[in-house]
């Protein structure tokens, strides 16, 4: 049995279903409940297509029915999927079962429910014991958000379910405002749809909702006819000032010693339910949420229940002397291949101006060898066609063919591919090449060496590091930022840093809440000048560079790790 919300639009009645007929039935006792409150009892249902046939809960479809016809609209509806081989008399007196064993009140359920998360629950176990959907387990904990006079509200029936809904997703400044007005009988109360654009409609934001001194907000300052709220006039000044502020509030619990303070995008809400406090000293993080209306809320102490799980885990391998598994790395396996490779092509072709270090390079291969020196080319391979794509067309690869063309011409070889695919063990061929070769003069035989040397150089290890810092090699002259790169960078952290490295600190911070999209947008203008930005002339990721250099203090920074143990090598 799997439980699930459908859609409406999704259920129909099944034939086999023992009270089907034509004559809808007599709802009259349950859809107050339903109207007030919503369906609880899920419907037992089994799939038919596309759509799902309802074998139990005919009379709960019809109350929703009802619902649909007054409003135009209702939410999906929860059910448990028979599978094949089910029984749906057993299945049914199950679900009553574990539902009669629910208190019906919502607001005890929300008691019963946190209680679990306290005990070290989760959702899915929390919905699995009772036999409904985990939309419902979240609905009540959403409950939890509200302050205590308003839940003795909605206890009471003087909130009706639509209402409690928009409120779970407002701010306790929100709430008491709101609050206000419930207890106040002259002035009008917005509930449902009203409620909802009173909560997130129109762009005014209060004064008080900002972090920065209000003399720094370059601004007009507008109040409402009794002059006791005052006004923004200008959201974008606003959000200016107010993400800076954010930033500087950011960096001092950084320097408090918070693991990390995770600033969430401006609407999305921060639920303590799917997070368990954790205080600083054990990794604990803050999280900062903050709304359309400019509130911003510090959640000082949570991990989210994956992290919390991994460090158990850590923890437990620690005492059991094992390596803990590393957290998540400044780059994905895609990135570092499409930078690893990139930064591979820069090497490479500059090698080629410098014979003398490749003569020295493939002696040291000789003696020490490399995970390549069997002897064969660097197979280059990418994860995605949109990053084989980027490297063959980048300025380092044309000017890398070129080169090769003109040494390929002087051994009196056709291009067929990379030169150690030539011989394939063939001594015959390998005769006539050492015959040509004793033509030509030192200068040229060094240029078939360094090409050699590019060709098998292998990628994405410490040979590169080695070679480019060497060389002082500038990837920039060959690589400028394409839409692969771009596709790959998705890590909000990491997207802002990028941002601050363009555009300067002050951008970066005053775009701290916006969507990695946006951020994204702003880094493309400065480095094209485009939407009245200044232009960023060379700009290089630190990752591209040589040394490499890392945005974040995550671990993993592979180019970064290799630098380090290199660096002592060449000191």
């Amino acid at each position: 049995m799997q439980l699930q919300h459908i859609a409406f639009e999704k259920l129909k009645v099944s034939p086999v279903n023992m009270r089907h007929g034509r004559k809808a039935p007599d709802i009259s006792d349950i859809l107050p409940s339903v109207k007030a409150r919503g369906i609880l009892q899920p419907l037992l249902v089994r799939p038919a297509g596309e759509e799902f046939e309802i074998v139990a809960g005919r009379r709960r479809y019809f109350c929703a029915k009802a619902v649909v016809e007054e409003t135009g609209g209702i939410e999906p509806l929860p059910c448990a999927i028979m599978e094949p081989g089910d029984d749906a008399a057993a299945l049914e007196a199950s679900l009553i079962e574990n539902v009669a064993r629910l208190d019906p009140d919502e607001m005890s359920q929300y008691e019963c429910f946190a209680r679990l998360i306290k005990d070290g629950k989760n959702v899915e176990d929390i919905a699995h014991t009772f036999g409904i959907t985990e939309i419902m387990v979240k609905r009540r904990l959403a409950l939890g958000n509200l302050l205590p006079k308003i839940r003795d509200a909605y206890r009471n029936e003087e909130i009706d379910a639509e209402t409690i809904r928009h409120l779970t997703l407002a701010s306790k400044t929100q709430q008491k405002d709101w609050l206000a007005l419930l207890l106040d009988p002259e002035v009008h109360l917005p509930r449902g749809e009203q409620l909802k654009h009173w909560l997130f409609g129109g762009s005014a934001i209060p004064v008080k909702n900002a972090l920065f001194p209000v003399e720094d907000y370059e601004g007009k300052i507008v109040a409402d006819l009794f002059g006791e709220e005052q006004y923004f006039s200008d959201a974008a000044r606003f959000w200016e000032r107010q993400n800076a502020a954010i930033a500087a509030r950011r960096e001092a619990l950084l320097g408090k010693g918070w693991s990390e303070v995770a600033v969430l995008e401006t609407g999305q809400r921060f639920h303590d339910w799917e997070h368990r406090k954790t205080p600083r000293k054990q990794g604990g993080k803050v999280y900062v949420s903050v709304s359309p209306r400019g509130e911003v809320e510090f959640h000082e102490g949570y991990l989210s229940a994956k992290d919390a799980r991994r460090k158990e885990k850590n923890d437990a391998s620690e005492d059991g002397k094992q390596t803990p598994k590393a957290g998540r790395p400044e780059l994905t396996s895609a990135l570092q291949c499409y930078v690893d490779l990139h930064r591979h092509a820069a090497v490479r072709l500059a090698l080629l101006d410098h014979p003398g270090a490749a003569l020295r390079l493939m002696v040291a291969h000789v003696i020490g060898g490399s995970g390549l020196w069997s002897v064969k080319a660097e197979p280059r391979q990418a994860k995605s066609g949109e990053i084989a794509a980027s490297i063959a067309s980048g300025a380092a690869e044309a000017a890398f063919a070129a080169r090769r063309a003109e040494i390929l011409a002087l051994l009196e070889i056709a291009d067929e591919g990379d030169m150690t695919a030539f011989g394939r063990g063939d001594a015959w061929r390998t005769c006539m090449i050492f015959a040509r070769l004793l033509k030509l003069s030192d200068e040229d035989v060094r240029r078939v060496l360094a090409l050699l040397m590019a060709e098998t150089l292998e990628a994405g290890t410490c040979l590169v590091e080695a070679v480019g810092a060497h060389l002082t090699v500038d990837a920039g002259r060959c690589w400028r930022p394409d839409d692969t790169f771009f596709d790959l960078v998705r890590d909000r952290a990491v997207t802002n840093a990028l941002l601050a490295d363009v555009a300067g600190k002050s951008v970066a911070d005053g775009n701290l809440t916006e969507k990695t999209k946006t951020q994204k947008q702003i880094i493309r203008d400065c480095l094209s000048g485009a939407n009245g930005r200044e232009k960023a002339e060379s700009w290089l990721p630190r990752w591209m560079a040589f040394p490499p250099a890392s945005y974040t203090d995550r671990e993993g920074f592979r180019p970064g790790n290799d630098w380090n143990r290199v660096a002592q090598l060449f000191a």
